[in-house]
């Protein structure tokens, strides 16, 4: 708001004026999110019609037209393919123009996931920016910082795009002029907040062009030009204008501007030089025409990033963790959402909910979702203030949502409209009252689960009931967190994209559910514990049987019951000491880690509680400074599951569920959580890049800074193996983990910092985190083949776990038993494959056509339909999660038949392939294919095979997106 306020809005005012007063100047923008709170707010009729013209001539491009420019460190594809779909949405349906360049300079660091992203939303050409300074020097003296990049081993050559790296003087214009101790090129100086300056007198504006000095302006940028001339294979140059913040003076920067191009131009035989002003697309367009063969880059990425020696940017990946869980939190609750209203829209046309409101309601959390993606939203290097803005967004739309599942899923029952209806999601504490009442579960995957939903109660003694009055599996036992609730362990089992209810009532004599028994053990002085003789306490479910030390009270090891093997395996809390005072060396930051030494044991003593049920034991460990401390800083809360027969409960069994609690943290220490083991890794490390593929990280050494270059992010999967045995661990949010040691894996869970550089302090950016962090990892260990099938179901059942609402009972029970005697399971099953992840089933709202011809003609006459959103289109996603040869059967391409997959929503009438983001029908999608070795001739890549009749063949890594329309709209 403030940066609306002070500077953006200004940016595309003046620009759009000074576009209009020179045929030759252009401009590129990229973020959506304020070109549209511009477009909606500021922007005259005029200065919209003025949009439209200067979009046809070409002359104002939008680059990637994301929402935002997001990072590509900590971020999930579903997010980052959320938010260019928001984006692009509104391009497409206002102007009818769809971005065909990136422009990805700002995230720190690049992932291999991105290439393909853009390629599959029909983009030409990648440009990135901030990569290793090491590698970045060698590139560019070897003319390498250009190449065809193939992102992904199993899409290859048929999702690559050409990428360009900037130079060592990266998106902004260097700004010392040899002739002046002023700044140069900066005309309209630097933005001032929070007010513009009345006078229109910025800070910082750099020496004006005067014919005095223009001569020695144009050596300086000439100069300039010939030394990045020399990094590249083409002789055209790429020389960006401007830098963070700028433009918001479009006057005073475009009239210099001008007068310096034409002297250049006007003595090029003397300079060597033309110069023009370009949009990233002429630069591509030239260099695509000069028809070289390039070099391809495998799918190898360029994390972590560093700028200097001491300068690792591997503290993000943990920085601000309460609001990386929340974004994530958001992320999936979102997903519910869209599923549960498409099916609504689809199954209940005439209903009671009115659906423009509903889409509002969506549309406030894929606004909050999306800008929180941002470079500085969910890697946490934003000011307290502006995360909380960020937090606020996702909390309202959270709200939102949740109020419109709630609504829906009371309307598809009829439920009498009394009784305050309220929905709690993943919500703990939200308390059942004492009266008896239902609890609704959605399950958003494609898939079948069974699972555990936890809610708070206010008794021991309960009992679980179905829709038809059967006893539900259950137990209950004393909270860790709470003397004066317990938690209630209900186990269900629901089909894809459906929901059940279960009726939670105080004891009143029959079945009752299981309680868990604690047994509290003796605190531990882990420091003396090699003196005394090993006694061990197993815990065992049908897959693992977990040993504890009971001279230490940590883990000892793990046995995967099925193989029988057994892997030694013990965790413990260590913090990095670091420094945060620049006179003293390097410092950490929200941006930075610089570890001081190793990472330091925080505890001396170790107290631990077994609760045990018929369904789950629960082990507690409390991790004290020392055996006398009064507090814990760090707990592990290790949950094992035992599933009853009848009940489908593979992947419970296989998973070793763990909840920590830490802080909050004294200053200056960053926390890990070291799991060490016997395994033979080579310090060999795995981890995913954003969700979409895994990434090998081995472990190097450098002079300086050694340990901080290998952290890595993990954004929900990391894993180490020997040659037979492999430990992943699942996570619901973002962390940073690296392998220090043969056998280690290290997670970073929690950071507190504050240090005095300045720039810092101007912006308020020091870390000083205070909170409690409640992440939660789960565990899974077994063979290669085992673990690999496992993870990939695992993983999605931790990000998308089922959605709980709360609902008191009202009116005749037996009449709602009655009702729902014919259908025990609400929703409309739609079940994938185990191999297929049902990406994305939502109503976007858009108003376009899907017919290009069609969209512009309206576009150009001014007919864009107005009124209300298209409720009939439906977007579906769907995405194959395997790597080529990666497994025998689930790694073959899959045939759907789209008419009897989404059955349960209609009669199929119509379906069209579009390009990820949908503004691009495949069939007339043409990009640019560049000359490599194994494409000698350039030429244009059609993306994919089409759909037959509704069966489609989705392939290995394959994200295929469709508009699906039913009968009856």
């Amino acid at each position: 708001q403030e940066s609306m306020h002070a500077y953006a809005a200004n940016v595309y005012t003046s620009v759009v004026e000074e576009l209009m007063k020179g045929k030759q100047r252009k401009f590129i923008a990229v973020e959506q999110e304020f070109f549209r709170l511009w477009w909606d707010a500021v922007a005259t009729d005029t200065y919209k019609q003025q949009v439209h013209q200067l979009l046809q001539e070409g002359r104002l491009e939008f680059v990637i037209g994301g929402q935002v420019m997001h990072d590509e460190a900590v971020t999930l594809i579903d997010d980052q393919i959320l938010q260019l779909t928001e984006g692009h949405g509104f391009l497409y349906e206002t102007f009818g123009i769809r971005p065909q360049f990136s422009w990805h300079i700002d995230p720190f660091g690049a992932s291999a996931t991105t290439p393909t992203l853009f390629a599959l939303a029909g983009f030409n050409a990648h440009l990135i920016s901030r990569i290793d300074y090491d590698l970045k020097a060698d590139m560019q003296k070897n003319k390498k910082l250009q190449f065809v990049w193939q992102g992904s081993p199993s899409l290859s050559e048929r999702q690559e795009i050409f990428t360009h790296v900037m130079d060592q003087y990266s998106y902004c214009t260097p700004s010392e002029i040899p002739f002046s101790n002023r700044s140069g090129f900066y005309w309209n100086g630097i933005a001032a907040f929070p007010d513009p300056p009345k006078d229109g007198v910025y800070p910082n504006m750099s020496l004006p062009v005067t014919d005095t000095n223009i001569h020695q302006y144009a050596q300086t940028m000439v100069a300039n030009i010939k030394e990045r001339a020399a990094w590249f294979r083409t002789s055209d140059v790429l020389w960006p204008w401007g830098c963070d913040k700028q433009f918001f003076n479009a006057s005073v920067q475009y009239s210099n501007m001008d007068l310096l191009l034409d002297y250049i131009n006007k003595h090029s035989d003397e300079f060597g030089v033309t110069v023009q002003y370009a949009t990233v697309g002429d630069y591509f367009r030239a260099v695509y025409s000069r028809n070289l063969r390039w070099e391809i880059r495998d799918s190898q990425d360029f994390l972590p990033y560093s700028t200097e020696p001491f300068q690792a940017w591997t503290g993000f990946y943990a920085s601000r963790s309460t609001l990386k869980g929340i974004a994530r939190r958001a992320s999936s609750l979102l997903y519910a959402g869209e599923s549960i209203f498409t099916q609504y829209v689809r199954k209940h046309p005439t209903s009671s909910i009115c659906k423009c409101g509903a889409l509002k309601q969506l549309q406030s959390l894929r606004w909050a979702v999306s800008e929180v993606q941002h470079h500085d939203g969910i890697t946490g290097t934003e000011s307290p203030k502006v995360k909380d803005m960020y937090m606020n967004n996702l909390m309202y739309g959270m709200f939102n949502v949740k109020k419109l599942m709630a609504s829906i899923i009371f309307d598809m029952n009829n439920a009498k409209k009394n009784g305050e209806v309220y929905s709690s999601v993943y919500v703990k504490d939200s308390g059942i009252p004492d009266v008896d009442q239902y609890v609704v579960v959605y399950n958003p995957l494609a898939w079948n689960i069974t699972t555990f939903v936890t809610v708070s109660v206010s008794h021991l003694a309960m009992s679980v009931y179905d829709e038809l009055g059967h006893s539900v599996p259950a137990q209950v036992q004393s909270s860790a967190e709470s003397h004066s609730t317990y938690d209630l362990y209900i186990l269900v089992a629901i089909s894809g994209l459906s929901y059940r209810k279960y009726n939670v009532k105080p004891l009143n004599g029959k079945q009752s559910a299981f309680i868990g028994r604690s047994v509290k053990y003796k605190r531990k002085d882990v420091t003396r514990a090699y003196q005394q003789s090993r006694q061990l306490l197993p815990v065992v479910n049908n897959c693992y049987q977990v040993l504890f030390d009971q001279n230490t009270n940590l883990m000892h090891s793990i046995t995967e019951r099925e193989t029988n093997q057994t892997v030694q395996l013990t965790q413990e809390f260590l913090e990095y000491h670091v420094n945060g005072d620049v006179t003293k060396g390097p410092i950490s930051d929200n941006y930075l880690f610089a570890p001081n030494a190793s990472a330091v044991p925080v505890s001396k003593a170790v107290g631990l509680e077994v609760v045990s049920g018929n369904l789950m034991t629960e082990i507690r460990q409390y991790f004290y400074s020392n055996v006398t401390s009064q507090d814990y800083i760090y707990a592990v809360y290790t949950r094992m599951y035992a599933v009853p027969e009848g009940y489908d409960g593979k992947l419970l069994c296989h998973r070793i569920e763990q909840e920590y609690s830490v802080g909050p943290l004294e200053l200056n220490r960053e926390a890990i959580l070291r799991t060490s083991t016997n395994l033979n890794t080579r310090q060999l490390l795995y981890a995913d890049s954003n969700g979409y593929q895994i990434q090998k990280r081995p472990f190097k050494a450098y002079v300086n800074n050694t340990v901080a270059r290998n952290y890595y992010p993990m954004v929900q999967t990391a894993y180490i193996e020997d040659d037979t045995t492999r430990l992943m661990l699942l996570a619901e949010r973002a962390h940073g983990v690296s392998s220090q040691g043969n056998g280690q894996v290290e997670v970073m869970l929690h950071r507190r910092l504050w240090n005095n550089l300045q720039w810092d302090l101007n912006y308020n950016l020091t870390l000083n985190d205070s909170s409690v962090v409640r992440p939660v990892i789960w565990l899974i260990l077994g063979t290669k083949t085992a673990t690999s099938i496992l993870y990939r179901t695992s993983v999605l059942a931790l990000e998308h776990r089922p959605v709980v609402m709360f609902g008191a009972l009202s009116g005749d029970k037996l009449k709602l038993h009655g009702q729902l005697q014919q259908n025990s399971v609400h929703g409309s099953p739609v079940t994938l494959p185990p191999n297929l992840h049902l990406q994305t089933l939502s109503i976007p709202g858009w108003k376009y056509s899907s017919n290009h011809a069609e969209q512009d003609r309206s576009i150009r006459m001014g007919k864009q339909k107005q009124g209300d959103a298209d409720f009939s289109r439906v977007l579906l996603r769907i995405r194959h999660l395997y790597e080529v040869g990666e497994d025998p059967v689930l790694s073959q391409p899959v045939m759907v038949n789209l008419k009897s997959l989404l059955k349960g929503l209609g009669s199929v009438m119509v379906v069209e392939e579009r390009s990820l983001t949908g503004t691009w029908d495949v069939n007339t999608l043409k990009r640019w294919k560049w000359k490599t070795a194994q494409y000698p001739s350039k030429g244009f890549s059609n993306s994919t095979e089409t759909s037959e009749n509704c069966i489609v063949t989705v392939h290995p890594k394959e994200i295929r997106t469709f508009f699906v329309y039913f009968q009856g709209q």
